[in-house]
């Protein structure tokens, strides 16, 4: 399956972030009721600057000490209703982000359930460990944080430009010199990190199949002296997932600073075209001081969305192992017109049954090395057989295909002359027993 996790191509993004945004279709309302907190949020935020740039202005300026009053008393209650709707917003965002990631658990876990033997044969037991465990729990971070972060940015964005074109649209299209160059460096970082935590998300799940099967073989490994060459595998693995979160780190981390050169610009470029404009009479010194403080507020939800940006790519590479797993078909399932199996009498019949683990359903078998080639017996209801044979010979593969864990490349098994593919597989078990060597 980790084949299946290469770049996959960019228009698919769309289809993995709008699938991802199916499982809060069932949260409308209470999404809307967040938008709303995100919206008075984003108002306070357009506010503040405005209210202290006309307390410089109004009142200060003018020695006027009520006006002042009233103006810090508004600013207050700004700033008091727009914490309060921060805080409304984590509370209901985290309960949709925690019900949502129950959901694709249990999509996760009811996938698991209904794949065959033979599909674990193949995959891991680690990685699928890994993809529902440390792949909903980086989903856990952008349903639980990162929307609200994300919208309350976005909005608050804004409600900054809308503020600053207000005031003065001279000064305000000055400062928006850097956004070409803020835009694409958020491409290209973007490009970059995307590709680097789809690596680390590979990697963990390498680790942890590998982690997996070390435990579970400790005793055989133990037995043969091969602990050291496990030791070395795993450090080689370790090593990889080492470097890619060192990658994806480097990556990350040289974002935030050169997000900080842009600002730094664009205070600079502020403070000397404010300050011009000042001198020459055409703003206010409230102005300016409120520009700057809106320079300083237009640059921090860019750095949070860039920010979760880094969290947006390592969701979406999650999210892609997550979908990959959940869209991977049955290899074996009921034919269709299965009928429930009748009460079984007791004859069994293996009828020239050949079986291969390394065929694939639908594949040819003969390409294959053969578990079981042309094998015939039958055991009459009372009889008890006994099954003898060296390790790998086959025994415990005849049971499995006695409860239909595998389909049989060729040949039939019959129980009470009805083909087992012919009858549900639930209603064949139900009338099993399996006493297990554990």
């Amino acid at each position: 399956m980790a084949d299946a996790l290469q770049d996959v191509d960019p228009s698919l993004r769309g289809v993995v972030l709008r699938r991802l945004l199916v499982y809060l279709r069932p949260f409308a309302k209470e999404l809307v009721f967040v938008l709303g907190l995100v919206l008075v949020s984003a108002a306070t935020q357009a506010l503040g600057p405005y209210l202290i740039g006309r307390a410089i202005d109004g009142a200060i300026g003018a020695g006027d000490g009520p006006a002042l009053d009233r103006t810090m008393l508004m600013l207050l209650v700004v700033y008091v209703a727009g914490a309060v709707a921060s805080r409304a917003q984590f509370i209901a965002i985290g309960s949709i982000g925690q019900r949502t990631l129950a959901q694709m658990r249990t999509e996760i876990f009811s996938t698991v359930q209904r794949l065959s033997l033979r599909f674990f044969d193949r995959q891991p037991a680690g990685d699928l460990m890994s993809r529902l465990v440390n792949d909903t729990d980086v989903l856990n971070q952008l349903f639980s944080q990162g929307l609200v972060q994300i919208l309350g940015s976005i909005f608050g964005l804004a409600g900054i430009l809308i503020a600053m074109l207000a005031l003065n649209w001279q000064l305000a299209l000055a400062s928006f010199i850097v956004i070409p160059a803020m835009l694409l460096a958020t491409r290209l970082f973007a490009r970059l990190s995307r590709r680097a935590f789809r690596r680390t998300r590979e990697s963990l799940g390498d680790v942890s199949s590998e982690i997996q099967e070390e435990i579970a073989g400790v005793k055989i490994a133990q037995a043969f002296n091969r602990t050291g060459v496990n030791q070395q595998r795993f450090a080689q693995r370790n090593a990889a997932n080492r470097d890619a979160n060192v990658s994806a780190t480097a990556i990350t981390s040289a974002f935030t600073p050169t997000i900080d050169v842009l600002s730094a610009v664009a205070t600079a470029i502020v403070a000397g075209y404010g300050g011009y404009l000042a001198l020459g009479g055409s703003i206010s010194v409230g102005v300016v001081i409120a520009f700057l403080t809106y320079v300083q507020q237009f640059f921090r939800p860019i750095q949070t969305i860039a920010t979760f940006a880094t969290t947006v790519q390592a969701s979406l590479a999650a999210a892609e192992r997550i979908f990959d797993l959940l869209d991977t078909p049955a290899d074996l399932t009921d034919a269709p017109g299965a009928r429930a199996m009748p009460p079984i009498a007791g004859q069994v019949v293996f009828d020239h049954v050949s079986f291969s683990y390394g065929a694939r359903p639908g594949g040819e078998a003969a390409t294959q090395a053969l578990t079981l080639d042309d094998v015939s017996l039958v055991a009459e209801p009372g009889e008890t057989i006994a099954i003898v044979g060296p390790t790998g010979a086959g025994k415990t593969t005849l049971v499995n295909m006695l409860g239909r864990f595998y389909d049989v490349d060729g040949g039939a098994v019959r129980i009470d002359g009805t083909d087992i593919r012919e009858v549900t597989r639930a209603s064949l078990r139900a009338q099993m027993g399996v006493v297990l060597q554990d």
